[in-house]
């Protein structure tokens, strides 16, 4: 020991300096008040002298510089304080605790009282330098500086808290329900295995003093002994690595991420069923896709960027993809439904196959009705056979006026002949009525004035009629015709419809099983 560490503690012999003080605190009340009687704090005091006289804490305490020092070291997790998923960095609150045995701190029990343990700070006595390897700290700071229980053996026992931060290797592929194991390895950074051995206090961490995390459950923490020759060196550098298995608590992340992404993406396949006529049925897989994206960037600002994605992101993308194919789908139905009189007929695959088949299979049995109309029955459309029977008709008794009539009618007037020229250049219906009004009432004046009416104009009367009626009733049987098509493609876009909504009802039911099977 130099001459300046000689003259400081002899200075502080004589003063009865800090020395005094700290280890007469050392021995609890008891020896306190006999410290104050002067002898057991005498024997104290010179046991502390006579220990640190020649004692230097700069080197290796043993007698024999080949001879290895055993190192035991426990470990004991207090608190998991922070997880950073992001930044894969793991914040922890230890208990270390390392023992040693110091050959130049030894002493006989008897000699001084029976004193067999004494405390002191750490930074008198060499201390080996056990480090965290994998430590993630910008400061870079150790363990605290507590003090240490010598015995009269020489054993020197060191328990010091620390929070350290480790960097830990994150993997989040099953994200919200994955566990992750962190590992804290400790060593010696300068003295290799020849001169430090470094020994496993317990097989595992010490957790009965674990205070639990809201987030994080720790399944266990063991411990295992390394020896590693780094490329630098060809000494073997011991270390232990403990283990730290966690498990994360998944409540959370299924109430706020999950079960909303889930009652959304049921939202999808019910567009199918919204009625085409509503003009919503894009307007809300546009939305839910939307709702989607926002949960999605949410659980991305939280994990780490890498190649393995989450499974509640999967879950996200597939639900997405998902979505955006039945948008795509509704939009392919809605021009199916609203094909226009001027469309093809369905095709007689489809209309077996989809209007026959699909359509019972499903329950669609509105053929072309909507929702809130009643059902129309179609009767038979006219015939010219029906009108020819009516003109038939009328032509008997209108011959039976002429038998009975006046022969001096039988000369037509310039006014009943241009009846037929315009009954025959009628073309419409509206032209029909308005003309055969009039003709009816010209006959019937001119049958109050002359007793008769003409059998010829009567004659052209009901020809003109004829082809009229036969007119309307072509124009009645094409209106029917572009109803039933139209009819025909709304059915097949609504019976599509039920058949994409199920299907997809089914993706998302299995899609959430299988992402909740993963809780279980």
């Amino acid at each position: 020991m130099s001459s300046k560490t000689h003259g400081r503690m002899e200075h502080q012999e004589a003063n009865g300096g800090p020395w005094k003080a700290r280890i007469s605190s050392d021995f609890g009340p008891g020896r306190q008040l006999g410290s104050c009687s002067g002898a057991q704090g005498k024997f104290a005091y010179k046991l502390l002298h006579d220990l640190f006289a020649n004692y230097s804490n700069a080197l290796r305490p043993v007698e024999d510089t080949d001879r290895v020092l055993n190192v035991t070291l426990q470990i004991t997790l207090s608190q998991i304080i922070d997880m950073d998923e992001r930044n894969q960095v793991l914040t922890a609150y230890l208990w270390i605790r390392q023992v040693w045995v110091d050959a130049y701190l030894t002493w006989a029990k008897d000699d001084y009282d029976g004193i067999d343990a004494i405390r002191i700070p750490s930074s008198y006595v060499w201390r080996p330098d056990i480090v965290l390897y994998n430590n993630a700290d910008d400061q870079f700071t150790g363990s605290m500086d507590t003090n240490v229980v010598i015995r009269y053996d020489g054993q020197v026992m060191w328990d010091s808290p620390a929070i350290t931060k480790s960097s830990c290797k994150v993997d989040v592929s099953y994200f919200p329900f994955d566990g992750q194991q962190c590992r804290l390895t400790f060593g010696s950074w300068t003295y290799n295995g020849n001169q430090i051995d470094l020994l496993n206090g317990l097989d595992t961490g010490d957790l009965t003093d674990f205070v639990e995390n809201v987030e994080w459950e720790v399944l266990g923490m063991p411990a295992k002994r390394n020896v590693i020759i780094y490329g630098c060196c060809s000494e073997p550098y011991p270390d232990i690595t403990y283990t730290l298995l966690l498990k994360r608590r998944a409540s959370f992340y299924i109430f706020n991420l999950l079960l909303p992404c889930i009652m959304i993406s049921f939202l999808a396949p019910l567009g199918f069923y919204l009625p085409a006529d509503s003009g919503e049925k894009v307007s809300l897989g546009v939305t839910v896709l939307l709702a989607l994206t926002v949960f999605q960037l949410l659980v991305a600002e939280s994990m780490p960027p890498s190649e393995n994605v989450p499974l509640i992101g999967k879950y996200y993308i597939a639900t997405m993809t998902m979505i955006t194919a039945s948008t795509a789908l509704t939009i392919f139905i809605m021009n199916i439904h609203h094909c226009g009189p001027g469309a093809k007929p369905v095709p007689k695959w489809a209309k077996k196959f989809i209007l026959q088949y699909m359509a019972r299979l499903f329950f669609v049995y509105e053929v072309g009705e909507s929702c809130k109309s009643p059902k129309r029955q179609l009767g038979h459309l006219p015939t010219v056979q029906v009108v020819s029977g009516r003109a038939a008709k009328e032509e008997q008794r209108a011959q039976t006026t002429e038998d009975d009539s006046d022969a001096t009618c039988r000369e037509k007037s310039p006014q009943q002949e241009l009846v037929p020229q315009r009954l025959s250049g009628a073309s419409g219906q509206q032209d029909w009525k308005e003309t055969g009004t009039r003709t009816k009432l010209e006959c019937g004046r001119e049958g109050q004035q002359h007793h008769v009416c003409g059998k010829t104009p009567c004659l052209c009367h009901h020809s003109s009629l004829l082809r009229n009626v036969e007119y309307i009733a072509n124009c009645f049987r094409d209106q029917k015709a572009a109803q039933k098509r139209s009819g025909e493609w709304k059915k097949v876009a609504k019976v599509m419809d039920r058949i994409f909504m199920w299907i997809f009802f089914i993706m998302v039911f299995f899609m959430s099983m299988l992402i909740m099977g993963k809780a279980i």
